[in-house]
């Protein structure tokens, strides 16, 4: 399980600390949206599969809230975000 940051924040310099936050944020996340989809995708309990599935959407939602949060310090990452999402719908486009 990740219980652990996986950077080690001494060697992140002060200006970017928030925006590391953030992502490390994200990263866990996603971490616990895969390990609630897994685990409800091994039981045969539909209560248990239910509530599994409610709380991985909520953690999705927390995502959005990091993302929307490190979006605003970090407007490189804001622009390459959209780059993105601009080169998929040109390749899905053709």
């Amino acid at each position: 399980m990740l219980s652990k940051i996986p950077v080690d924040i001494q060697d992140v310099s002060e200006e970017n600390i928030d925006k590391e936050i953030l992502r490390v944020a994200i990263i866990a996340e996603l971490d616990a949206i895969n390990l609630y989809e897994q685990m409800a995708s091994l039981t045969k309990k539909t209560d248990i599969k239910t509530i599994l599935m409610d709380v991985a959407k909520e953690e999705k939602t927390h995502v959005g809230e990091f993302q929307a949060l490190l979006l605003r310090f970090d407007t490189q990452q804001k622009k390459e975000l959209e780059a993105g999402a601009e080169e998929v719908e040109e390749e899905l486009s053709q």
